[in-house]
């Protein structure tokens, strides 16, 4: 007999051993139901959380460098981290010069500032973060205007008291009115609308529809004359993005005057950071999760254990039996072993169905994503744990004396 029909026939007898012990396999099955939606559960959430991270940072541009004083993401001591508020303020100036000497990439200066009185009549925005910049930041920050336009070069130079408004400024100041032509207030200077972005949503908690941009000379001029600059550097296509880090920082350290053996003093920041270290942290989450719901998992591979060396000393005459009319070891040990599967994969399809429907309930509160590759893996698990659990059952039985097993009542 060869090994596809000692499977076939393995199937055919763990299906009718599973059949005529309905209630006892399905108890042995509710402890990998249970495993499986755990761990599925888990794996389904952190793939939510890391789709929705993935998607909040998408705005931030993967071929989109950021100049600025502090690092994103510092790991090393809190030594370091003071000692990075002391640098040098990044000025219009360099700016510029970094544009001068960089003109294949696009450059955009910008400066924020957040808590400003933003008025339009009797209404109020106050928690609007307001965003000095020029024409350039259209293309950098990955923006889009759903009505009216944007900032133009005449009006970067010029420093006209124009703005730009998010669609979360315009509900809340204008409630159904058309604010193109209008005139807010913004630390009591007037700032005609000549745009309103599409809405972006949120990135990390902070609103990217609360906001307004103004010409960073404007901003200069009327709201906060010494900011501190940031820098907005979009490269052409993310085929060279090392060689071009590599460029902006050897620029910015002539640009700064810094002498060979002096450190950074700026940093350069860009959206892989981010993603880095969320991964390393959902990585360690996951593993933490992986130990704690996999104790489930080994409950209960213990009962599979349990039940199928009860199935086996159930069916030791049998077993004589298939022994003496020629039947192999191998043959018995995948008879035993493919039932103990059958029992898991049973529980593991429950089990991926129940985490299903979890899923479809508990994306109302939090963000949760069951993938192809989660239920493959889950079913998986399932299988390997009745293999693992049914093993040393199936090598019992396998190495059973005929002789004896006949004599068994």
């Amino acid at each position: 007999m060869n090994l596809f029909s000692e499977l076939r026939e393995g199937f055919g007898i763990s299906w009718d051993a599973i059949r005529a012990h309905k209630l006892r396999s399905s108890l042995t099955t509710l402890g990998i139901v249970i495993g499986i939606v755990t761990v599925t559960l888990m794996a389904a959430a952190i793939e939510g959380l890391d789709n929705a991270f993935l998607q909040s940072i998408s705005s931030l541009g993967a071929d989109v460098f950021y100049v600025q004083r502090n690092s994103w993401v510092d790991e090393n001591s809190e030594d370091s981290w003071l000692k990075a508020q002391k640098r040098r303020p990044i000025r219009l100036v360099e700016a510029e010069a970094l544009a001068e000497q960089l003109p294949l990439a696009t450059i955009a200066p910008m400066a924020t500032d957040s808590g400003d009185s933003v008025k339009y009549k009797d209404r109020s925005a106050n928690t609007a973060y307001i965003i000095g910049t020029t024409d350039a930041y259209l293309d950098t920050s990955g923006v889009s205007v759903a009505q009216g336009r944007f900032l133009t070069m005449a009006d970067a130079e010029g420093g006209r008291p124009i703005c730009v408004i998010g669609s979360e400024v315009a509900s809340n100041l204008f409630r159904g009115e058309s604010p193109l032509g209008a005139k807010i207030k913004i630390e009591n200077q007037s700032f005609e609308v000549v745009g309103i972005l599409e809405k972006q949503g949120t990135m990390l908690g902070w609103s990217l529809d609360n906001r307004i941009i103004v010409p960073l000379r404007q901003f200069l001029a009327e709201i906060w004359n010494r900011p501190e600059i940031d820098i907005q550097v979009k490269v052409k296509g993310l085929v060279k993005l090392d060689e071009a880090r590599e460029e902006i920082h050897q620029t910015m350290r002539h640009i700064r005057r810094l002498a060979p053996n002096q450190g950074d003093d700026f940093a350069i920041n860009q959206q892989d950071q981010i993603v880095q270290l969320f991964h390393r942290l959902t990585g360690r989450i996951a593993l933490i999760g992986l130990c704690i719901t996999s104790l489930s998992l080994f409950v209960g591979g213990i009962g599979i254990m349990n039940i199928m060396f009860v199935s086996v000393a159930e069916r030791t005459r049998e077993i004589g039996i298939r022994k003496a009319i020629g039947a192999k070891r191998r043959t018995i040990l995948l008879q035993f072993l493919i039932e103990a599967a059958c029992i898991c994969l049973i529980g593991g399809v429950i089990g991926v169905g129940i985490a299903w429907l979890a899923t479809l309930a508990a994306r109302h509160f939090i963000p949760t994503s069951l993938s192809p590759n989660i239920v493959a893996m889950a079913l998986l698990v399932s299988l390997l744990t009745g293999l693992i659990s049914g093993f040393l059952p199936a090598w019992r039985a396998a190495r059973m004396n005929p002789v004896d097993a006949l004599r068994n009542e």
